[in-house]
């Protein structure tokens, strides 16, 4: 049997962060344009105005939701990914905690 760890490249594939940024960029820029009335016809002049506000509400999302999920993925420790998690995640490890003087199980700080 192999032992097949997970690196950090696996972890990010960068063409699925790519489409998760882009697929958000495209829901942000098609609210913007609808809320800017782009599919209305009202002003001359006002749909070139929604559409330039929706391309760049649709760059700037793009831009801070790679960056975002980049970044929390550099959190990850590759080696934990398949390590299994038997216990409550919330509750503190058993492993941490001393008996103090009364018996009860006190936490080290």
């Amino acid at each position: 049997m192999t032992d097949d760890k997970p690196t950090r490249r696996d972890l990010m594939k960068p063409v699925q962060l790519l489409g998760l940024a882009f697929v958000a960029a495209l829901f942000a820029g098609v609210v913007t344009l609808v809320s800017m009335g782009f599919f209305q016809s009202r002003f001359e002049g006002q749909s070139s105005h929604a559409l330039v506000v929706g391309l760049v509400v649709a760059g700037i999302t793009f831009i801070v939701v790679l960056l975002g999920i980049a970044l929390l993925l550099l959190v990850v420790d590759p080696a934990d990914v398949q390590k299994p998690i038997d216990r409550p995640v919330l509750l503190d490890d058993p492993d941490d905690s001393e008996p103090d003087a009364t018996g009860s199980a006190r936490a080290k700080k």
